[in-house]
């Protein structure tokens, strides 16, 4: 045996196998999760679908009549009851009256209040409808009746006082329809429109961490449409619209199925890619991807929401994005990941 030995490299040949180079090495995937196990936002999805989902004839007139039997009969009860208790005690029967008819009082006040909030919705569609015809024909005195309705909208709100007076001194020297609605806009819509993207900042951060954080079945979609119905409502109020409960909802409706017809409530590649640490998170947990996504989702119909209940279209100043809004949201919400650029 020879004491030297080879102090060299061993190579190592493996027959038939073929030689890899960067050059022809394959592409290294970016999620190792399957395409069906990606983050899709289901929750917003279907607190969407059920949202939107327009009443049947059939069941519209069910619910009509259903409702109008139950009064009839409880007011037939009633009055049989006070009646007969009248015939036995008047002084307890007259006071049955008194509670029956308080409670028809009020019913009749909560009917006259969704009337008054039915009303104040048409009336931010009709000046935002005046507003777009101004802007299109670019007609001064259409845009200052849009101005003399807005000071109307907002007289009286202590936070606007100081824009409305700003609005005031500029109107006489401004002699553009586009003119005259970007100062609008400026002095008068300007903290309305922070409030309102406060309030789609909030949905979207109350979403993305009960998807992530409660692993309920059906919670994360209760907790998504009672969230965006809140927001919904909170964007109207800050508008001037301070919807009812009826009149909520019915916002709510035109909006997810505005979204929903057109496609928007559906989480794509192009959205998972777009948001900062979105495909991070969705590689950790696919619990914090849906979160993710279910907040994406609800900033888009917050977002539908302020352009519905605006008084005015975007003149000058920037429509929010879906994006930046996310970002600011959930900004240290997960780490600090899905909030960083």
């Amino acid at each position: 045996m020879s004491g030297k030995h080879d102090n060299g490299p061993v190579l190592i040949e493996l027959q038939g196998a073929p030689s890899q180079t960067p050059d022809t090495a394959p592409e290294v995937p970016e999620s190792d999760l399957p395409e069906s196990d990606l983050p899709e936002g289901r929750a917003m999805q279907a607190a969407a679908a059920l949202a939107a989902r327009p009443p049947s004839p059939l069941g519209r007139w069910f619910w009509r009549l259903l409702g109008a039997l139950a009064a009839f009969f409880l007011g037939l009860r009633a009055w049989d009851f006070v009646a007969g208790l009248i015939a036995r005690s008047p002084w307890l029967g007259y006071a049955a009256l008194a509670l029956v008819g308080a409670f028809v009082l009020l019913c009749a006040g909560i009917a006259l209040r969704e009337w008054a909030a039915f009303a104040r919705l048409r009336r931010l569609d009709a000046i935002r409808r005046m507003a777009a015809a101004a802007l299109e024909g670019d007609d001064l005195d259409v845009a200052r009746q849009v101005v003399a309705r807005l000071r109307g909208l907002y007289a009286g709100r202590d936070e606007l006082e100081w824009g409305l007076a700003r609005l005031a001194e500029r109107e006489g020297e401004l002699f553009c329809a586009d003119a005259l609605l970007e100062q609008a806009e400026a002095e008068v819509l300007a903290p309305l429109d922070a409030a309102a993207r406060r309030e789609i900042e909030a949905a979207a951060r109350q979403v993305a961490a009960v998807t992530a954080l409660v692993p309920l079945a059906l919670a994360d979609v209760v907790a998504a449409l009672a969230a965006n119905l809140r927001m919904i409502r909170r964007i109207a109020e800050i508008y001037g619209g301070r919807a009812g409960v009826l009149g909520s909802w019915r916002l709510t409706r035109t909006v997810l199925a505005h979204l929903v017809a057109t496609g928007a409530v559906a989480a794509g590649d192009d959205l998972i890619g777009s948001l900062a640490g979105g495909g991070v998170l969705s590689k950790i947990s696919r619990r914090f991807g849906e979160g993710v996504i279910n907040g994406a989702l609800t900033a888009r119909v917050g977002v539908a929401a302020l352009e519905t209940c605006r008084p005015l279209p975007f003149v000058r100043a920037p429509a929010p994005s879906v994006s930046s809004l996310l970002q600011r949201a959930l900004s240290g919400l997960f780490g600090g990941g899905a909030g960083r650029k």
